[in-house]
Order: C-alpha cells, then structure tokens, then sequence
C-alpha cells in the first residue's frame, strides 16, 4: 500500500476523522439524565451566572482548547482554503491529548480577512481555556495574534511562529555549548521572512543574540537598509546594515544559519564559508534547505538540525504546543508571555542534558541517546517533557503575574505524572517518602548500563546512596561511556573489599551445618549477590536489588540463606502491582511459591494486604478460585476454605472472602446479584491471592501484555530486611521503584503499615 492510500484509508476508516467527543460523567439512568441535562444542570448554570471563574469548576473550559486556522498556509501545502486543512487541525488535537491529556475543538474559519478570523475568536472566548492558531498565513497572523493577546483574557499562541522558535531556540542554546561559543557574539543568518523566521529570530534575541549581528533573507535576497523591494513593516524591522546582497554573501563566517524557506537553497559551497563548528537548522519540510548527509559529508564538524525524523535532532513543534497549553492551563493564565516561551526553551534544553531512560529508547529501536552534536534536544516520545516543560511554564507564568492560580509546583509535578499512567503516580508515593532519608542500597550486578543508569536517577533524586558491587575499572569506564556523573556513588569491590575475611566468617557460621566449609564460604563470598546479602545482613547496607542479570533462584536463595525470613514468617512470597484503567489491585504471588499450602495462601494474603496499606490502600483481599463460595468441592477449594480460616482468625478485621472466581472479586454487581452475605458486598477487591504459581504467573501476564496493564513489582514479601528482585527485562525506572520500596521498607521496619 502506498503512503498516500495508507494515509486515506487511516483517516477514513469505520469512524471518518480522528477525533471524537467523550462523555466524562454518567448518562445510563434517569436520575443520571437529569443531573446532566435538565432540571439539574440548571444549577452549574447558575453558580456560573454569579461567578464567571466557577465555569473552570463546572465545565472542561479549564482544558479545552480552540485550533483555529483559516487554512492559507497548511504545513507544505500553501493556501488550500480552511475545510482542506481540517485534517491537520484534527492531527494538532490528536497531540493535544496524546502528550497532554487536552481536548480540543478545531475550529476552520471560512474566511482570509484577518478581521473575521480576530471577531470569530472573540466571539467564542467564553467556550475555551485558550486558542491555539494554525496555519494562517504572514503577515496577516501578526495582526491575529497580536489582537487577540491584547483583547482576550485566555492565552493566544500561533504555533507556526512560536513552536519552531521555542523548540530550535533550545537546540541553539545546546549546539552553542557544545561549540563553546558565546551567544551575544555569534552571527546569525536566516534564510525565510515569513511568520516562523521572523518569530525565530526575535526569540533568539530574546535569548541574547544580538540585533547587529542578524542578517535576514527572503526569496529576493538580503533584507538590506534601504531596500523598497518586496518590504513591509515586519520585515523592515530585521533590515540590516549590510554590504551582502545574497545569502551566499551573507553566510561567509557566520555561525548559525536558520533555514525556514524552502528546499536545497544552502549549496555545500556556501557551508564551507561558514565559521568554525558551524550550526546549520535546515528546517524547511518536506525537504530542508540542505540534506543531514550532504551537510556532514561537507563540513565534519557541522552541528545539525532539521525538521525531519529520520535525522537527528528533529525541531518538532510537538514538544512545545501541548506542555506550554499544559503549563497555562493549569496555572489559569491569562496569555503566554516570552518569559513562559523562554522557561519552555530553557526546560528542553536542560532536559537533552539528562540521561535518557530505556522507556524512551526502546521507543525509538533501542537507539543509545546522549547529549552531544547529535542529541540536542529531547525525543517527542520523552514522557519527561510533560514534567520538565508545563512546570516551567506554570512558574514562569506565576513568577511574571499572569498566573490566575497560583501552584504547589512540586505537588503539581506530581499531579502530572498522572498523564503518565497510573503506576507512577502510585509510585510517586513512595518515591517522595524514600527521599533524602540517606538509606544504603546494594546493587548486586553494578556492572550492569541497567543497574548503572538507575544508580545515577536514584542518586540525583536523593532516593537513596547507591552502592555497586564490581569491578571499579570496569565501573567508572560504564559511568564515562554512559556520560553519567558518578559523584559519590561507593563501588564495591570484593577482591580488595577490607570486610571480606569477616563476611566469610560469618558466613561459615551461618551455613557450616549446611554442608558449607571455610573454603566453600570464601569462594560463595566472591559470588556478588552472596556478598550484597552479607552486607544487608551485617548492617553495611540498609538494602539489596539484585536479579536483572541472574536466574531467579540464583537471587532469591543467597538472600534466604543469609538475610533470612523475618519472624513468624514461613515462607517468602511474591507480589505484583498491576494498574488497569486507574484501577489498582495486589496480585499475590505470581513469582515464588509453586503450589503453596492453605497455611502458605494465608500468610501471603496477609503479607500482601500489608503491602497494600504501604501504598496507601486499604486492602480488600480476595482468596480466588474456580468455584464461588462452596459451588464446587474438591481439594483445591477445600485449601483455599482452610486458608481463608487461618486468615480470618490471624487477621479478623481484615476484609477478606472466598473462594470466588476473578469476575466475582473484581465486578461488586456480581457479588450484589448473587453473594449478597460476601464481606466484600458493595465494593471490588484490591488484593488477589491466587491458588497457585501458574494461576497467577498467567493471570498477570495476559493482563500486562493483552489488557495494557502497567506493572510495579515483583515486590519479595516476607524477609527481615529488604531485599527486592528484578526481572531481565526490567527497566531502569522499574530498579528505581524497586529502589524506592526498599528504602521505605528500611524505614518501616518488618510488618509495620506505611504511616
């Protein structure tokens, strides 16, 4: 199939278009049709009448915003009228919501005179948070934007000329750092006088370039003082003092050419004329002003962007438009100011110098990014912008008293990773109680990027003071190929480690009447997961997170064996912490025990309504099975009628039933119909004990891969002190959230509820 028949058949399809209305509260009964329409709507109506900003309560004012274009300048494709690009300002509401959770109305204005683009805005100010202007020609789009910023009271933002500005300003920012060159004295040369150049080249003097030092092109040439030709007021502004007539003339030592015309106008020549370290923004689409390969091909040390994908360093307006509206949004401002642009600039550019977590590589092909000539500024797929970028502009925008609303910006981060999944607000939790506690975390496999990355997060977030078993050698050169700081980080290293002869002792004692000699207790000691065990159970370290690169039992058994079982614990089980659809529920125990007991399925039901409550939850535990409450008998559910008694007479307030099948323990209404006696009448549980190890191992997987849920965990219940095992496909941000329980689990101590 064709791109151009792929591209039809995906915007056609069973539902035309891409976007939809979506009721976001109830309308199945009559009572539910009253509230949303009439009598009851009268009432929001009302409370609105007496004050205005109760509308930001009521109604999705506060989120919805308004694409407005009247169609005379569609991305490549010129004036091709207002219902011709409907399907680009449909695409702009897909971004909207899919980077930032925003609903959108695209709104196409029949109508080229700037006048009636202006009047149809002001008209519909009261339906929307802000307007988002698209795709309208220059100079016309100055006079719009500037009107309607003047004359309405919601934010106004012209994606065409600020997003580029926004998004090349931080790759110019990054590129110069990397060439070690000042920003006031770098020339500049830019090819393209229409509304992005022109929005370009004021944002890079807001920035610090200077005036001077700018030389503007369009399609005639040099913008020149006393040039008659082709002139209006805008570009009269950018007129400079100048001998050069041509863009060749212009670019002879210039540091940074902005191309924002049209295609293959940058011959290889002219680049080699340029300064040293020369950056060239080819940002004309579909084909930029010169292609990535011939540039390097021309000059090796050219530090490159263009508005393409499959180069690097891609200006995509993506990365502005939804987090700036975000950060407004939500900060209630009243417009976005440069100040706010300026804070979004400075938001991506600081976060291409972080390192980039495998989530964002693995959406890009496992591609390694790091900060340099060819990663200048962050991936659209980087959730990070969400949370760099909208607290930003949200500061930026109280900080300038714009802001109607004024914001906890660190409880607002928090309120945002929301839009990131459900699994890490509920880590959120845990993460802000594990800071700054200075707990010792031992990693067993600190050779490991994996375990190194996550080592760096957990140490700049102040989650705990990493500690790395391995070779140092092997270790720092990880760190310095991985362009990571290793600042206090401790290696580890057995070999020369002053603590290994007593290890070995006590670890003799331990095991001597386990078959183990001296000699077989100094070659387990080389073992590194023997090792971090022995360091958590000598004190050395508060914590252990091991098993990314070992087999299971090769984890999990030095760890019994030397850290041990906590008291009136029979057996170590496993947990897994699924969220679907912000629903939250403790599946137990999907990775340890393979055909546990009646006395084993109540001690993890306890142990996992434990971990419940550590998360901020009161636990609802559901003891399943094939048969619901004596449907069938047999020694399967027989076990589990034991295990829910022994349950019930340890714990007796805790809310526990069965035996009762998925459906029953997950849908109230089944209970409500048919198990009206159940404790768990009127409300679905939270914490699944599943009858055994295939049970629940395929239970969560088939959630995980076919029902989307996100996964936190395993999460090891039942040890004295905490140690936590990861899986080989475990990610960076899953060793920091293992990372984050065993510190909260050092502080509470074996059993105690998270206070």
């Amino acid at each position: 199939m064709s791109l151009k028949e792929e591209a039809l058949s995906y915007h056609a399809g069973a539902r035309p278009g891409k976007l939809e209305v979506v009721a976001t509260k109830p309308c199945i009964t009559q009572r539910d049709l009253s509230l949303a329409y009439t009598p009851g709507v009268a009432q929001p109506c009302l409370e609105i009448q007496k004050n205005p900003e109760d509308a930001f309560r009521y109604t999705q004012r506060g989120n919805l915003v308004a694409v407005v274009t009247n169609g005379t300048a569609v991305l490549g494709l010129g004036n091709i009228g207002a219902l011709a690009g409907k399907p680009v300002m449909e695409g702009k509401g897909v971004l909207f919501k899919r980077f930032a959770d925003i609903d959108v109305f695209d709104i196409e204005v029949a109508s080229e005179d700037p006048q009636e683009v202006i009047r149809a805005c002001q008209l519909l100010e009261p339906t929307f948070g802000g307007i988002n202007l698209e795709d309208i020609k220059a100079p016309e789009c100055f006079e719009i934007e500037e009107t309607l910023k003047k004359t309405l009271k919601i934010p106004v933002f012209h994606d065409d000329q600020h997003g580029t500005a926004i998004i090349s300003g931080a790759a110019m920012l990054n590129a110069l750092e990397i060439a070690k060159k000042r920003i006031e004295e770098i020339r500049v040369v830019v090819s393209g006088a229409g509304a992005s150049g022109i929005a370009c080249t004021k944002f890079y003097i807001s920035l610090g370039v200077r005036p001077e030092n700018v030389i503007m092109c369009d399609s005639k040439g040099v913008l020149y003082k006393g040039r008659e030709e082709g002139m209006n007021p805008f570009k009269a502004e950018f007129a400079a003092d100048t001998k050069a007539r041509t863009l060749q003339e212009a670019l002879v030592d210039a540091d940074l050419f902005l191309g924002l015309s049209g295609p293959n106008l940058l011959d290889p020549e002219w680049l080699k004329k340029m300064a040293r370290d020369p950056i060239v923004f080819a940002m004309a689409n579909p084909d930029p002003e010169i292609t990535y390969p011939l540039a390097v091909e021309t000059r090796k040390d050219v530090i490159m962007a263009t508005g393409r994908s499959d180069y690097p360093n891609q200006v995509n307006n993506v990365l502005g438009f939804p987090f700036i509206f975000r950060g407004a949004l939500d900060s209630r401002a009243t417009t976005i100011n440069e100040e706010m642009k300026r804070a979004a600039a400075m938001a991506l550019a600081n976060l291409a110098k972080q390192d980039v977590p495998d989530k964002v590589s693995r959406a890009y092909g496992d591609q390694v990014f790091h900060f340099g000539r060819e990663y200048l500024i962050p991936k659209p797929f980087d959730y990070r912008v969400l949370l760099w970028e909208a607290v930003a502009v949200a500061r930026a925008a109280m900080e300038t008293g714009v802001a109607q609303k004024q914001l906890d910006l660190d409880a607002y981060r928090d309120h945002l990773e929301t839009f990131l999944g459900r699994s890490r607000q509920l880590m959120r939790g845990i993460i802000n109680r594990a800071k700054k506690q200075g707990k010792r975390i031992v990693y067993a496999e600190g050779e490991n990027d994996r375990i190194i990355r996550a080592s760096a997060m957990v140490r700049e977030e102040q989650l705990a003071r990493p500690m790395l078993v391995g070779r140092p050698k092997l270790i720092r050169a990880a760190f310095e190929r991985l362009e990571l700081e290793i600042g206090d980080t401790e290696i580890v290293d057995i070999e020369h480690d002053p603590r290994y002869d007593s290890y070995v002792d006590e670890y003799f004692r331990l095991r001597q009447r386990k078959g183990i000699t001296i000699d077989g207790a100094r070659t387990a000691m080389k073992n590194p997961n023997v090792f971090a065990a022995m360091m958590v159970h000598m004190g050395d370290a508060d914590g252990m997170v091991s098993g990314i690169a070992h087999r299971y039992p090769d984890t999990i058994r030095p760890a019994l064996q030397i850290v041990k079982m906590r008291d009136g614990v029979r057996k170590v089980s496993g947990m897994e912490v699924l969220v679907i659809r912000n629903r939250v529920f403790f599946c137990a125990d999907p990775v340890v025990n393979i055909d546990p007991t009646a006395e084993d399925l109540a001690e993890t039901a306890r142990l996992a309504a434990e971990v419940a409550v550590k998360f901020g939850f009161k636990p609802r535990v559901a003891m399943l099975s094939y048969s619901n409450f004596g449907t069938s008998s047999d020694e399967q559910t027989g076990k589990i009628q034991r295990a829910l008694r022994i349950l019930q007479e340890k714990e007796p307030d805790l809310i526990a039933d069965g035996e009762m099948q998925a459906d029953t323990a997950v849908v109230p209404e089944i209970i409500e119909r048919h198990f009206p006696f159940s404790k768990l009448r009127g409300q679905e549980a939270n914490v699944l004990v599943f009858p055994d190890l295939d049970s629940a191992n395929t239970s969560y997987k088939l959630l995980q891969r076919l029902g989307g849920a996100e996964v936190v965990g395993p999460i090891l219940m039942g040890m004295s002190k905490p140690v936590h095992l990861l899986q080989p496909q475990s990610e960076d941000t899953d060793i920091v959230n293992a990372t984050a329980i065993a510190v909260v689990d050092s502080m509470l101590g074996p059993g105690d509820p998270l206070r």
